[in-house]
């Protein structure tokens, strides 16, 4: 297994773990901090792997991070206007 798939595996373990202690925010500082944490390493995935494994990582953080993706579409279709 490459670095980059190590360190997305070790994401998703930090981000289960996030989600188990308890917050204050609802953990939306944990999702800014594992979001800021993401996106380059997701970059990293796709550039080491090709854009299927990079597709396959994306959803995978999608389903971690579904919260902030939910509130994301809202406000793209509020600002579409449907």
């Amino acid at each position: 297994m490459s670095v980059p798939l190590i360190l997305c595996c070790l994401w998703l373990v930090a981000a289960n773990v996030a989600a188990m202690i308890p917050s204050r925010d609802n953990h939306w500082a944990r999702a800014y901090a594992l979001i800021v944490l993401g996106i380059p390493l997701l970059g990293w995935v796709t550039w080491a792997h090709g854009p299927w494994i990079g597709l396959l990582v994306m959803l995978a953080g999608m389903s971690v991070l579904r919260w902030p993706v939910i509130y994301l579409a809202r406000w793209v279709r509020g600002r579409i206007g449907g």
